[in-house]
């Protein structure tokens, strides 16, 4: 077992009437492709100039698409606006559906998240995927949510929860927290899910840094000072980082589950500046460019971090 399975949407992202290669599944792929991860890619787009503008995209970053990935009717879109502090708000255009098992070797790990998890008909088969491989393979979420999306708030906050319950290791959003879990805090939401069954949540909160919780305790990251161009692929670029430094640790595959669940609180914060770097690096460019191992090294030297 040496690679990773990402599963999940991919599409053409339009901002302010340029065309990126994007969604956050995809970004994770390409993410640690560049890395030089080996990374096998499942999705659902089109053949058509879209669709393979996007499979030239995963080849040239090193992953792998997965066979039978592309057999949408079109290849989705997400249409972004970008406000005044380089977020981004989107409107989508996309259909969501996986069947069958992929044609890959047992993963290491399989991630997932975002629209996959949560739009029928494919997180169904989603959600019993994630179930077959959890005995092998270090089970990670990112649950990235789109409220443009999604029709029963309820259904969807349901799904999320119980992908939580099965995973090993959770990257979210502070805003995402709040969204899920509207009656709490999100530091109490998120001690709330490790109790729940994860080894490690990762809370991602913006310029504020990054907050991680385990059993052993918790531990608080702040950001790399940067000028921010967008934050397109930020959270996705994060969640990169962490599971490249988990990867490093020797932390991923079903085997090492009671090590991952034992990790020490230098070793968690290591792993957050790591994914902090990769997220700062990105966000100082335009659209979701995850940076390859050679930057990644070059930036490391530069940009200035420390914990909290």
């Amino acid at each position: 077992m040496t690679r990773g399975l990402v599963i999940g949407e991919s599409l053409i992202d339009i901002v302010e009437g340029d065309e990126y290669v994007g969604g956050s599944p995809l970004n994770i792929a390409v993410g640690l492709g560049r890395l030089g991860r080996g990374v096998d890619f499942l999705t659902h787009i089109g053949d058509d100039a879209a669709g393979r503008r996007i499979a030239d995209y995963v080849k040239a970053s090193g992953a792998q698409l997965v066979p039978g990935s592309m057999t949408a009717a079109r290849t989705p879109t997400a249409t972004a606006t970008i406000g005044g502090d380089g977020s981004a708000t989107y409107v989508f255009d996309l259909d969501w559906q996986l069947g069958g098992t992929p044609d890959v070797s047992t993963p290491l790990f399989v991630h997932t998240g975002s629209i996959a998890a949560v739009l029928e008909p494919g997180c169904v088969a989603v959600a019993a995927l994630l179930d077959s491989y959890r005995t092998s393979a270090t089970v990670t979420l990112d649950p990235n949510v789109r409220p443009s999306l999604i029709a029963d708030e309820n259904l969807a906050r349901e799904r999320i929860l119980r992908l939580v319950e099965g995973s090993d290791v959770v990257k979210v959003s502070d805003e995402d927290l709040r969204w899920i879990d509207p009656d709490h805090e999100p530091e109490q939401t998120a001690r709330a899910w490790l109790a729940s069954g994860p080894a490690i949540v990762a809370v991602t909160m913006g310029e504020r840094g990054s907050r991680a919780f385990c059993a052993a305790g918790e531990v608080q990251v702040a950001a790399r000072p940067v000028g921010v161009v967008d934050t397109i692929g930020a959270g996705d670029a994060f969640m990169v980082g962490l599971l490249d430094a988990l990867w490093d640790m020797g932390l991923l595959g079903g085997d090492r589950r009671p090590a991952l669940a034992r990790i020490r609180l230098d070793e968690l914060t290591a792993a957050l500046e790591a994914a902090g770097l990769v997220s700062a690096v990105t966000v100082a460019r335009a659209g979701a460019d995850l940076p390859e191992r050679a930057t990644l090294r070059a930036q490391s030297a530069s940009l200035p971090g420390r914990s909290a």
